[in-house]
């Protein structure tokens, strides 16, 4: 039952042309989310480790890991919705 399913999913023509779209690096809407979701996924973990090396001792452990996953974000996500428009209409 389950190698039915995944053969019918690898087959899907709009699962398909999304893998193919994201190997290629061909940015549609659904890649771009994609994309994003990956630099926003990245960008928490960068700014917790950041945070935790930078104020660990001097804050708590669990509050400078919150505080640096959330400011983490906040310049990386306009940031890459930005690249992403830009690289969308002009290349």
């Amino acid at each position: 039952m389950t190698n039915y399913f995944l053969l019918n999913l690898t087959y899907s023509l709009n699962l398909q042309n999304f893998w193919y779209n994201l190997v290629d690096g061909e940015i549609t809407c659904l890649t771009a989310l994609c994309f994003l979701a990956i630099a926003t996924i990245m960008a928490i973990f960068g700014g917790a480790i950041g945070g935790i090396l930078l104020a660990g001792k001097d804050l708590a452990y669990s509050v400078a890991t919150t505080i640096g996953g959330l400011l983490g974000m906040a310049g990386v996500v306009p940031t890459v919705a930005i690249a992403l428009v830009v690289l969308k209409f002009i290349v």
